[in-house]
């Protein structure tokens, strides 16, 4: 009776002692599990099972090899420039479209693809000192100290270029802007993205590169983010906002937009003395959606609606 009783301590206690020999989290040495018995062979430890591997992301091509849909004749044509099918990715129009050229603020949609890739609208972003030391297009009103909500801080990003509104977000995801652009980095080479390199998330920078095709694979990206798309359809947008007033009055840049293009839906505006007016447009008609990559272009404004209505044309 005694030794049925005895029993399970002594199995108790040599699972106890087992699982301390695992935890060296104290340091010292691992008690063992009998004094004075002989030496217990060690079995070898099965090998580890790798996780199934996460499926990566499926990256829209845009192959830029084939013959032009149509022959378009521009004034003065842009540095680099593509006209192409934003659900298929098939290329109806080309000009340099590999040459890496300066992007300026069509930084800032590589910059929304990573935000609203970990993040959710109603998250509070607070705005650091680093946000409030910027130089260029800007929200402008971003209050030191406070949160704001952070999907305001998209659209300001969006809409009006904001280069505060890029670097709040950045530090807010990453903790600094250099741990974000390196993340972007990341992001392109996945992406495959060859022609690409950032410097920063806001493209103010001359050091950020791209070219027509990589910009037109980031745009057909941003255009299946539900996010994305609603905020660049808008012309105009006002949210709460911790400012005298409570009000923040958004205005976007757009110039297909603003010269209310029929089935303009988006995109990205960018400039700076090395980059020149940079554009990516996006228009849908008829159930098709075109997209329009211009870099360096003298007149946005009037290339992008020609190449557009030419392809369309086409279709």
């Amino acid at each position: 009776m005694l030794a049925l009783v005895l029993a399970p301590v002594a199995v108790g206690a040599a699972a106890y002692l087992s699982f301390a020999a695992d935890d060296d989290s104290r340091g010292g040495h691992a008690a063992p599990l009998a004094v004075g018995s002989p030496p217990v062979p060690e079995r070898p430890a099965p090998p580890p099972v790798a996780p199934p591997p996460v499926p990566a992301e499926p990256v829209p091509d845009v192959p830029v090899g084939g013959v032009d849909a149509f022959h378009v004749t521009l004034r003065r044509p842009p540095r680099a420039a593509l006209v192409f099918d934003v659900r298929t990715g098939d290329v109806l129009w080309r000009h340099r479209p590999l040459k890496a050229l300066a992007v300026a603020s069509l930084t800032k949609i590589m910059t929304a693809l990573i935000v609203v890739d970990r993040t959710r609208p109603n998250e509070p972003v607070r705005i650091t000192p680093a946000a409030l030391h910027y130089s260029g297009s800007g929200v402008g009103l971003l209050p030191r100290g406070k949160r704001v909500r952070l999907e305001t801080l998209l659209n300001g990003l969006l809409l009006v270029s904001g280069n505060d509104a890029a670097i709040a977000l950045a530090v807010h995801v990453s903790g600094s802007e250099r741990r974000f652009v390196a993340r972007m980095n990341r992001q392109a080479r996945r992406w495959g993205l060859t022609c690409t390199r950032f410097v920063s998330s806001h493209g103010l920078e001359y050091g950020n590169r791209s070219c027509a095709r990589d910009l037109a694979v980031l745009t057909r990206l941003a255009m299946q983010r539900a996010r994305i798309r609603r905020i660049v359809r808008r012309r105009q947008v006002a949210f709460r906002f911790p400012i005298k007033g409570h009000r923040l009055y958004l205005t976007g840049h757009n110039p297909l937009q603003r010269i209310r293009y029929p089935g303009a839906i988006g995109l990205k505006t960018g400039y700076n003395n090395a980059a020149g007016r940079c554009f990516v447009g996006v228009a849908r008609r008829h159930g098709r959606t075109l997209g329009v990559v211009l870099l360096n272009s003298r007149d946005p404004s009037r290339q992008a609606p020609k190449l557009l209505d030419e392809a369309f044309k086409r279709l």
